[in-house]
């Protein structure tokens, strides 16, 4: 397994928000991106992980609640990787990925995309 503090994940993670166009960014609501250690144990390849209401699926009714969660795995990503150059690959499609789901965006046109 590739060896890389959380630091230095972390900032990674980072560095691929700050490569979505600020005109999205700006669009961005109510959600949060964390970085973790491992995914959920039914699920232990998972790399990211979108919780939440898109935004194409608010309403009316969206008003107080908890924010969206974006979950970035270190442990998975790692394991996966054979390179410093292939995590910074990997993380910045996990974080595009993640972030098109608060878009509305589904896995089939992501991966249609090319960044499934």
């Amino acid at each position: 397994m590739l060896e890389m503090t959380r630091e230095v994940f972390e900032e990674l993670v980072s560095d691929a928000l700050d490569t979505i166009p600020p005109e999205l960014t700006r669009i961005m609501d109510n959600v949060a991106v964390f970085v973790e250690d491992e995914p959920p144990a039914d699920d232990p390849e998972l790399l990211g992980l979108y919780e939440g209401t898109p935004l194409t699926e608010r309403g009316e009714w969206y008003a107080g609640v908890l924010p969206d969660r974006i979950s970035i795995y270190m442990g998975p990503t790692l394991r996966m990787c054979e390179s410093p150059d292939d995590v910074v690959h990997e993380v910045a499609v996990t974080v595009v990925h993640e972030v098109a789901h608060h878009f509305g965006i589904d896995d089939e046109r992501l991966h249609e995309l090319g960044w499934g």
